[in-house]
């Protein structure tokens, strides 16, 4: 690892690979290509236009926008500006927004389309601090807001007077500098602002390319947001460090196109996704699914990759079985975040894998995985109580509860989340969870039943692969009682206080949109639980 700082990162690799493909993305229908002089040459405007409104070394930006190339060049951006790039998740509220900007203290704001300026209008009489913004969209422009293409001109007008400053930036940037303020998903809480260090992101992108492959040849499709840590380090950053260049998927649903289009060879992704394709192609003929699945990802695929929530078992071994290796990984924004991923070479499908270069991790004696090494956080923002309460010792306390076998790392559960029974059984919740979900019948599922005498469920089937199933006509009482059989299957081998004794059929299912999920699509039990609270105790009841 021989560099300050991510913006000597980019500078030397841009400088190196000049002319050749940095990003590609759709326009109107059509590809187009970035170089990565190109690349270079709209990061420098961008920071010298951020110098022109006044920005300051250490001060708060903010990027509020779902991924496009003008997100990547915006973070670049404003790091060599040496400004704090705040991601907020673009699916957010404004009054959701709002917590992060004020609470980051943002001074400027880049927001890519008219419906995130608005909602940065609602709020902006609340924002003082907030000077001003830019927005991607040409057609979006109003108000205080600039346009892209004009903030960039005023930065490349700038520029000449500006390079020193810049130069100047630049140097005083070492591994110690705030890069990033993200903040958590808050799935038990008010988010908490994630200090991620230039150390932090460069260790652990240089950590998780030692154990993967990518160099000449390779192309990385990214669709997963970049304003979450995962994508963050293992497309956006890996992909600067490896030089190789990052197709920039359309959409989620339009995910499985573009893999036709772009044929990469690598990818990284989510559990969801790779439950979601196998629904789409599985067949009673288990090679005509494996059949399915290769021509879904294409012949170049080397690897896929599955972070920011458990993969079960039994979804990997089918990959694995039609010849496409799922490695799964594990870490948490606080750990910037890999702490551990399977390799090619050296894998166990149940695992998250070895501990990557670098990292050290031990079981604490309550079953909790504990961290240390380059990669773990400065700290929550502004709340130094709970940044002591949650790294003791350079030790990183992840809440998870795990253990180790030969060096590979299991996820058995979050430790807030161990659920107790009133008769003093404990329950992981998602584990049963996993094996659940392996039913193609069933889309998600939350186990409920803290402190009651038996487990009940809230189920969301998946309703064409119900419908497909059913052997009778589909009623209420027919639809219950397959996806009570699938239930009781999944959970054959587990223990009696284990099972699941009734549960709810959902018609939708659990959603970003209504807080039900994170943007990395964990559940967010706290608010489903609340939500269907009455229904639950109806069950216990009747």
């Amino acid at each position: 690892m021989n560099y300050r700082n991510l913006v000597e990162l980019h500078r030397k690799q841009t400088a190196r690979l000049g002319p050749n493909v940095a990003l590609r993305f759709k326009r109107d229908g059509l590809y187009q290509d970035l170089s990565w002089d190109a690349y270079r040459e709209m990061a420098l405007a961008c920071a010298s236009a951020l110098i022109e409104v006044g920005i300051q070394p250490g001060d708060r930006v903010a990027t509020f926008s779902e991924n496009r190339f003008e997100w990547l060049i915006t973070d670049i951006g404003i790091l060599t500006a040496g400004a704090v790039n705040v991601t907020p998740h673009a699916p957010l509220t404004a009054h959701q927004v709002h917590y992060e900007l004020d609470d980051s203290d943002a001074s400027w704001i880049f927001v890519s389309t008219s419906s995130q300026r608005e909602k940065i209008e609602q709020i902006r009489q609340d924002l003082p601090d907030l000077e001003g913004g830019v927005v991607f969209d040409a057609d979006a422009r109003t108000g205080g807001f600039q346009s892209w293409r004009a903030f960039l001109q005023r930065g490349r007008n700038a520029l000449s007077k500006n390079r020193e400053e810049l130069t100047k930036r630049e140097a005083n940037l070492d591994h110690d500098s705030l890069a990033t303020l993200m903040y958590t998903s808050g799935t038990t809480g008010q988010p908490k602002g994630v200090m991620l260090t230039h150390g932090n992101l460069l260790s652990n992108t240089w950590s998780t390319l030692q154990i993967s492959h990518a160099g000449p040849g390779d192309v990385m499709l990214n669709w997963l947001p970049f304003s979450h840590i995962y994508a963050r380090t293992v497309d956006h950053y890996r992909g600067i460090y490896a030089g190789i260049p990052i197709a920039l998927a359309e959409s989620a649903e339009a995910l499985v196109q573009n893999l036709a289009e772009i044929e990469p060879t690598q990818i990284s992704s989510v559990p969801r996704f790779y439950e979601k394709v196998l629904t789409l192609v599985q067949s009673d003929d288990e090679e005509k699914t494996h059949r399915r699945l290769r021509n879904i990802f294409g012949r170049r695929m080397d690897y896929l990759s599955s972070g920011g929530a458990p993969l079960p078992p039994a979804i990997a071994q089918v990959y694995h079985d039609a010849g496409l290796l799922v490695l799964q990984g594990y870490g948490l924004t606080e750990s910037s975040p890999v702490i551990s991923f399977n390799q090619k070479e050296d894998f166990r499908i149940e695992t998250v894998g070895r501990p990557i270069p670098g990292i050290e991790v031990k079981i604490a004696e309550d079953g909790e995985v504990l961290t240390k090494g380059p990669h773990v956080m400065k700290g929550y923002w502004k709340k130094p109580e709970e940044t002591a309460a949650t790294i003791v010792d350079g030790w990183l306390h992840t809440g998870d509860l795990g253990s180790l076998d030969d060096g590979f790392l299991s996820i058995t559960g979050r430790k807030k989340e161990l659920m107790v029974l009133s008769n003093g059984k404990e329950v992981v919740p998602a584990l049963l969870e996993n094996r659940i979900v392996s039913d193609p019948c069933i889309d998600q599922v939350v186990i409920c039943g803290e402190a009651r005498n038996y487990l009940t469920a809230l189920v969301v089937p998946d309703w064409p692969q119900v419908r497909a199933a059913l052997e009778v006509e589909e009623t209420e009482e027919s639809v219950y009682a397959l996806l009570e059989e699938r239930i009781q299957k999944a959970l054959a081998d587990v223990a009696n206080w284990e099972q699941v004794k009734k549960f709810i059929v959902l018609e939708k299912p659990f959603t970003v949109e209504a807080e039900e999920l994170t943007v990395s699509l964990k559940l967010r039990r706290g608010i489903i639980l609340k939500r269907y609270q009455e229904q639950l105790d109806a069950l216990y009841t009747s």
